[in-house]
């Protein structure tokens, strides 16, 4: 989050944007800082604790039931009942999932403590993501991402020295004799992974519901799970209830995209109409 941070400082546009930007809307941006960090924080901590992307991925995607609840509540709109029967469903996947996990997890893992914090992870992302809704129209997006990500450095550095173990370093390295190649990867992490789609999905707020927004990130189990299937092989301990679960998350999505298609539909239909009557 630092190397993030430092990337958005370099920009004129963030500064102008500092400027501009009241005192008091600079703090509500810190303060959701904080919830992003955290956020990071479960997330790479239910990896850890269950050894696997794939289910971290996939207990992220409760991300839209939550949103269904805090999105309403933050934004004062009313509570829909598609967004909260759409985030049912995405629960009772993730519940199909959690039936997927062996019974007796090998030494180290906890799979009940992983879903645990990935659920914990997935809350805080649809709270972080109401919150920018509800303030994203008081600066630019690349000021607001810059001051989110200043804030999140500076808290996972007090709470780095009490979590990290003797093997965790400051500032990775690259080391091509050794095969380490930690610092190119963080690097990767920063600015196409950080960087440009924190303010993307920073920018698509403008446009997109909380709910919306965090239901596209229920795509990440799908994509997730190719990607561990090819990288760490974690399609050999998977079964049926596990592509069962994920397939109702990615149903949801569908269902989701269909309905947001047609309300663009039907608006931009009564929009032509009103244009029509004027002329």
């Amino acid at each position: 989050m630092l190397l993030t941070a430092a990337v958005y400082f370099c920009l004129p546009a963030v500064w102008r944007g500092i400027k501009q930007i009241k005192l008091r809307d600079a703090f509500i941006f810190l303060g959701i800082g904080l919830i992003v960090a955290l956020h990071w924080l479960t997330f790479y901590g239910s990896i850890k604790l269950g050894d696997s992307a794939s289910i971290t991925l996939a207990c992220l995607g409760s991300a839209s039931f939550f949103s269904a609840v805090f999105d309403p509540l933050v934004n004062k709109k009313k509570f829909l009942i598609q967004e909260l029967l759409l985030g049912l469903l995405v629960i009772t996947g993730i519940l199909f999932i959690y039936r997927a996990l062996p019974a007796e997890p090998k030494p180290g893992i906890n799979y009940s403590a992983a879903v645990i914090t990935g659920i914990i992870s997935a809350a805080l992302a649809a709270l972080f993501t109401a919150l920018n809704k509800k303030h994203i129209r008081k600066t630019s997006p690349i000021t607001l991402s810059a001051l989110e990500m200043l804030a999140g450095a500076i808290v996972l550095s007090l709470v780095f020295p009490f979590v990290a173990n003797e093997n965790a370093v400051w500032i990775p390295e690259i080391n091509a004799a050794s095969g380490n190649w930690d610092l190119l990867w963080l690097l990767i992490l920063v600015l196409l992974c950080t960087n440009l789609t924190f303010y993307l999905g920073t920018i698509a707020l403008q446009e997109l519901s909380a709910f919306t927004s965090n239901l596209t990130v229920n795509l990440e189990p799908v994509y997730g799970i190719i990607l561990g299937a090819i990288i760490f092989g974690e399609n050999k301990d998977l079964n049926i209830w596990f592509y069962t679960g994920a397939a109702f998350i990615l149903l949801a999505v569908f269902i989701q995209t269909v309905l947001e298609y047609r309300l663009r539909k039907k608006q931009d239909r009564l929009q032509q109409q009103a244009l029509i009557i004027e002329q």
